[in-house]
């Protein structure tokens, strides 16, 4: 499906953007299936679509952000990870990782005796330790509150871009994954190499 110009160089995370088959994932920084099959995308997948592997320039991966609002931390780490596209694109999927990696501190209970401010700390510190200490504060000016009541923060419109995305094609829950624009359900955040490589042998028509 379509990427806004804005966000290929960041959410395209393994193959490259006009390659001509699509798969888009739309996962939850706070969920645990999501944490799973990020893993399998970098362990598995990336090496296929990556210059000299199987399926380069055939197959993409294009990351889509997918805010669960039962948690009620999922909107602050996805503001994270689009602040993160902003300022540092090709250091997206390396902070994704480590925020799938850090998610217990950002589960419901962890994070229920933290202001939104102190989560916005946490994740500041998070983009420092894993992408520079000089990506810190830009980060924190896109994650501030805006001068008006309810004006939101820098990434807003791009959180909500992410979200009408979403829900005008109907996914619901993380992980979701399309393949070429419609729903996979056979895929699962439980598959391996092995069920990775006998879906792509299946599918996988461009020469």
């Amino acid at each position: 499906m379509a990427l806004q110009p804005s966000f290929q160089r960041a959410l395209v995370i393994a193959g490259k953007y006009e390659a001509p088959h699509t798969l888009e994932v739309f996962l939850d920084y706070v969920c645990p299936f999501s944490a799973k099959i990020a893993l399998a995308i970098d362990g598995v997948l990336k090496p296929l679509f990556a210059p000299g592997g199987k399926y380069d320039g055939k197959v993409k991966v294009i990351f889509r952000n997918q805010v669960q609002p039962w948690h009620a931390s999922s909107t602050f780490v996805h503001e994270a990870g689009l602040a993160v596209a902003r300022i540092a694109p090709d250091e997206f999927w390396k902070f994704s990782l480590a925020l799938f990696a850090k998610q217990g501190d950002y589960f419901d209970i962890p994070t229920s005796t933290l202001t939104p401010i102190q989560v916005r700390e946490k994740l500041a510190a998070l983009v420092a330790e894993t992408i520079g200490d000089d990506k810190a504060a830009p980060f924190k000016d896109l994650v501030l509150l805006k001068s008006s009541p309810n004006g939101g923060v820098s990434v807003t419109d791009d959180l909500k871009y992410t979200i009408k995305f979403s829900r005008q094609n109907g996914i619901h829950v993380s992980p979701t994954v399309l393949w070429d624009g419609l729903i996979a359900n056979e895929i699962s955040s439980s598959w391996g190499e092995k069920e990775w490589t006998e879906f792509l042998q299946n599918k996988v028509v461009a020469q």
